[in-house]
């Protein structure tokens, strides 16, 4: 694939399911992060998945550092989830419609990221940009009092370190920040695509919740 077609396919597949999410859930934007944020949470296990496969067929090292943080991606976005499932408490229909929206995608994103893994992390990119355009959307109704600025969960709390009495406006803002990492750790990732090379290891920026030590990591920080 061309480059030029490469993102114009990536930004034309963000604005269809945006038009569905908006479809769907307009600005129940509690209801709609549970959902997004069950797809959100497919991409980086696959492309970690397949780069972990990628190393064992190559027999070849430095992948370490990305498989990383592309798991630690998803592992975050699986926690976004489970701090608003306990807001939104969605009902069965919601929870069958995360099966179905979780299922499609996962089989969908796996055959683009064999075909084309770049456009695949341009895809990423341009969700997560429009990630943060919803969590800005949902913070200002919040502040603005259309939607009940209520407690932060506890697991929440706990996982960013919040303090005790932090509400929902808080933990948004912290969402909102891990998705525009997201954003650029696709968009990083994108650009180490178009040179079919090895990642640079000077230029990981893996997540503090991910951060290890192992002996893969030791010798290319080396």
């Amino acid at each position: 694939m061309k480059p030029e077609f490469q993102l114009s396919f990536a930004k034309a597949q963000t604005k269809f399911f945006r038009f569905l999410a908006d479809r769907f859930f307009a600005e129940r934007y509690g209801h709609r992060a549970v959902v997004l944020e069950t797809i959100a949470g497919v991409p980086g296990m696959v492309a970690g998945m397949w780069i972990h496969l990628k190393s064992l067929r190559q027999m070849k090292t430095g992948y370490g550092p990305k498989i990383r943080e592309l798991l630690a991606e998803a592992e975050n976005e699986r926690m976004h989830l489970m701090f608003f499932i306990e807001i939104a408490k969605p009902n069965l229909i919601e929870r069958c419609l995360i099966l179905a929206a979780q299922a499609i995608f996962w089989n969908y994103y796996f055959l683009l990221y064999i075909c084309s893994p770049r456009t695949a992390h341009l895809m990423v990119q341009n969700f997560e940009e429009e990630a943060v355009k919803s969590y800005t959307n949902y913070l200002e109704m919040v502040k603005n009092g259309d939607i009940e600025n209520v407690p932060a969960p506890t697991l929440a709390i706990d996982y960013y370190d919040l303090p005790a009495n932090a509400r929902l406006a808080d933990l948004i803002v912290c969402v909102r920040a891990d998705e525009q990492r997201h954003a650029h750790a696709n968009s990083r990732f994108a650009d180490e695509m178009s040179s079919d090379k090895l990642p640079d290891k000077s230029t990981q920026l893996i997540p503090p919740r991910a951060a290890h030590t192992d002996a893969e990591s030791q010798r290319d920080a080396a």
